[in-house]
Formats: C-alpha cells, structure tokens, sequence
C-alpha cells in the first residue's frame, strides 16, 4: 500500500495529523536509514522501513481483538450516556474499530473488535450460518417439551420463528445455546417463547472461536495470526 507519511504515523497511532507533521519536522523519523522531513512523502507499507525516535513502526492496515464484553457496556463505537465496547480497546492505534455484531448491555462474553469491514460482513451475513454459542442461565427448569421447541423454532415476534438450534444441557436451568442467527435478543425471546426468562447470558464462541479463559471481564487481547485465518477461512466455507 502507498500512503502519505504523516497519515502512516497517524494511522499507527503515534499522534494527530498536525502532532506527526511537528514531529517529522523535526527530524525524528528515519526512513530507510535516511532522516525525512517532508510529511508528503509517499510510503510503501510493504518495503519501506520506519523508525519514529528510533523504535520500527510496522504499519498495519487492520486491527483485530478479542473482548470479553462485561455487563454495563454497549456495543457501539460511541454513545452519550454509557461506555462502549470500543473504549475498553486502550491499546488501538486505529480509530475505526467497531464491534463485529452486537450483545445486549446486560449481555456479557465473547466479543471481536476490528475495522475489517469484509470480514465483519461475513461473519455476520446469514448465508454463512455462522454458530454462535451462549452460556444461558434460566429462572426454571427447562423441561423437555421446551427443549424440544426450542430446538425446532420458536416464534421471536408475530411472524418471525427462530431457526433450528442446538442445546447441551448444563443442569436443569443452565444450557449451551448455539444458533446461527443474530436478531435483536433472540436467545431471551426463544426462551421466553417458551415460557422461561432468562437470567444471565454470556456469548462462548463465534464461528469456532471460543473466548479465551484467560481474559476476565472488560479485558482483550488482539487476535492471533492463527485466529483471524481461522475467521478469514470460516468465511469461505
């Protein structure tokens, strides 16, 4: 990729347009061995070698985390009144990442924040019939005509029934949900369409990709190279 210098280093989070155009004045960037100071210089990504104070900056065109979402906080890149999913990223350098998919406030788990647009797309398109799987807690019994339903399709509004899905029992109120859909509350409709509410939802694993136990609540970490292959290769199957 060709990209203006001070764009590259803006991109790369090391500070605002007019922060890196002061900077690159200044003498502080090094490009192949040769102090620049010209913010209009054109920059391969792919060969060029950039040393801002004499650290490498590697360009990235994108950013891909893992979030284990807490309750509280909303999935959207901005809001008025509540924290976003996005703020807990402290280490982005980019500023166009947003939530692949959304959970419910009160929702907690598995969450991937990128600024890959095609990526996201797939994950999320219904043609792709992408597994998605939840811890859910009940407020009953789930007995085993619920069970069944659930599994068959329920009615989550007047003329919407649920698709097929699949249910591994935990305990008598604690199950592992996985659909392929991604409609507003879906699970807690399911549920309530059989007459259950349900207390505590945390999403496990998207299209193969399990949460990583490691992360607590609020906590990320970026995807590994292996990971975002695996997503690029889900998308093609």
């Amino acid at each position: 990729m060709i990209i203006r210098l001070d764009k590259y280093l803006a991109d790369m989070g090391i500070g605002t347009r007019s922060e890196v155009k002061a900077d690159i004045k200044k003498g502080k960037i090094n490009i192949n061995g040769i102090v620049v100071k010209d913010a209009n210089l054109k920059i391969d990504t792919d060969k060029d070698k950039v040393l801002y104070q004499g650290n490498p900056i590697v360009y990235e065109e994108f950013e891909y985390y893992m979030l284990n979402k807490p309750a509280g906080v909303v999935s959207a890149t901005t809001d008025k009144n509540d924290k976003t999913v996005v703020d807990l990223i402290t280490s982005k350098k980019k500023k166009d990442l947003f939530p692949v998919g959304r959970l419910d406030k009160d929702t907690e788990g598995l969450l991937i924040i990128c600024n890959d647009g095609e990526l996201c797309h797939n994950l999320l398109s219904p043609k792709k019939h992408i597994d998605k799987t939840y811890y859910v807690c009940l407020n009953d019994t789930l007995s085993k005509e619920a069970e069944d339903r659930v599994c068959k399709g329920v009615y989550i509004e007047k003329d919407v029934m649920s698709m097929p899905a699949t249910l591994e029992r935990i305990t008598d109120d604690k199950v592992y949900l996985t659909i392929q859909e991604g409609k507003f509350h879906q699970v807690k409709k399911m549920f309530h369409g059989v007459g259950l509410e349900v207390t505590y939802l945390k999403r496990v694993s998207m299209g193969g990709l399990k949460l990583d136990e490691r992360l607590k609540e609020g906590e990320f970490r970026p995807l590994t190279k292996e990971e975002i292959e695996y997503l690029k290769g889900v998308n093609h199957d």
